[in-house]
């Protein structure tokens, strides 16, 4: 087998185990080819141990549930943290060699969004995905049906102009025109995805904000510095991976962490948890965040 057959036939894989049912017809018309290979492609993914069910209105699909499919998943996509550890290994060879060069080119080709985003998304979150997606490279405006806001607590349609993911998916950066800011939403809180006719009006005003190491997203940077245990240095590699750029040894059993949140809440619940074996530095509002939030446990 030729390495263009086989690329379009991992592509057509991948495209039929979006969640999304899709005619012979439309896969055909979708990779250029005739009806009779997509027939044959299909018959292929069955031999190989994919599980396409019978055409329900002459629709075809791929069931995630299929032997082998999860594990082709966690090897199509790595998550920003994944990626740092790998990465790091990998240049950790000395040697320049074509083994090394390209296991880094295969790193970096997973980050192709579009190609792995249908693999690992949950099923009935794949079609909102696929949509986000497609609405972000026509550049054209959606309705969120029946968004869930955490914030407000309230449920309800939200006009945005989305133009961005974070890592798996989880959220997606959007400009919101009713209240001129870029926000944060959860793929999982929404209920539908509409794609409308307009075009985004305001591409200007599209910045994704910062995500520090602790997860949590903003505008903002707050410069924290932080004596850190030995356990403490190692729960917070262990949990949060990223950290390690920001990490400095002063000696077998203390670590210097000298760097920056989005805010308080993320390395609050850390050190909150593990308060004997952190000092903090700076800034003293961290300090006067915590005092605040252990109150709560005296009400």
């Amino acid at each position: 087998m030729d390495q263009a057959k086989l690329e379009r036939m991992l592509k057509i894989l991948m495209f039929l185990s979006s969640g999304i049912k899709y005619s012979v017809g439309e896969i055909a018309e979708r990779f250029e080819i005739s009806t009779r290979t997509a027939h044959r492609y299909i018959e292929t993914f069955r031999k190989a141990g994919f599980i396409i069910p019978k055409p329900v209105e002459g629709r075809y699909y791929v069931d995630k549930k299929s032997p082998y499919f999860k594990e082709i998943s966690k090897l199509l996509h790595f998550t920003e943290e994944e990626a740092f550890i790998l990465s790091k290994a990998i240049h950790s060879i000395d040697e320049v060699n074509i083994i090394k060069t390209n296991l880094i080119k295969k790193l970096y080709a997973l980050y192709d969004f579009d190609r792995v985003a249908v693999t690992i998304v949950k099923k009935e979150n794949s079609e909102n995905v696929h949509n986000l997606i497609k609405s972000i490279k026509e550049k054209k405006q959606v309705v969120l049906r029946a968004y869930q806001s955490a914030h407000s607590s309230l449920i309800r349609d939200r006009l945005v102009e989305p133009f961005g993911f974070t890592a798996n998916y989880i959220t997606i950066w959007a400009f919101d025109p009713e209240s001129r800011t870029n926000k944060l939403f959860k793929t999982a809180r929404i209920k539908k995805v509409d794609i409308t006719d307009n075009n985004w009006q305001n591409e200007q005003e599209h910045k994704e904000g910062n995500i520090d190491v602790f997860r949590i997203s903003s505008y903002e940077k707050i410069t924290v510095k932080l004596h850190l245990s030995l356990r403490a240095y190692n729960l917070l590699i262990e949990e949060y991976p990223l950290a390690e750029n920001y990490l400095t040894k002063i000696n077998d059993t203390k670590y210097l962490f000298d760097g920056w949140v989005c805010s308080f809440d993320g390395i609050g619940r850390f050190v909150l948890g593990l308060c004997e074996d952190i000092e903090i530095l700076k800034p003293p509002a961290l300090k006067k965040f915590l005092k605040e939030k252990i109150k709560c446990f005296k009400k």
